[in-house]
């Protein structure tokens, strides 16, 4: 009996165990900027503002993070939605966009839980802007 209360416990555990091990840890923001920011944001293609450039982040930085991060997710100018890279989680798009800001002065931290549901709001509010506009 014992035996088998112990085959069952590893038996009910294996999958959990093995999802956990093969979770992909998410990239950090410099990772993010360099597979995929860095193709617009280093040379400045399109009006894209270059980490370090501290005028053109400090105007941007002045509209908020949440505001920010949720306006270049959704796609804003010339940038494409999530960065062109759909398969980015929303953390991992904020974990780069808060690392270019500080290279570029700011004090922008990894985003927790509350900032991750402060930038979906401002996700959804984008969007209804976008729709009522007609260009979304």
């Amino acid at each position: 009996m014992i035996l088998t209360r112990k085959l069952l416990c590893v038996l009910l555990l294996s999958p959990t165990l093995a999802l956990a091990q093969s979770a992909p840890a998410l990239k950090s923001g410099q990772q993010v900027y360099r597979e995929t920011c860095m193709v617009c944001h280093g040379p400045g293609l399109a009006g894209a503002p270059r980490p370090g450039d501290k005028q053109a982040w400090g105007k941007l930085m002045a509209e908020g993070q949440a505001v920010l991060t949720a306006h270049g997710w959704v796609g804003v100018r010339a940038m494409p939605p999530k960065g062109g890279r759909n398969d980015l989680s929303l953390e991992e798009f904020a974990r780069a966009v808060a690392w270019m800001a500080r290279e570029s002065g700011g004090k922008w931290q990894d985003p927790d839980a509350r900032l991750l549901e402060r930038i979906r709001g401002e996700e959804s509010k984008r969007i209804e802007q976008l729709r009522k506009s007609g260009k979304g």
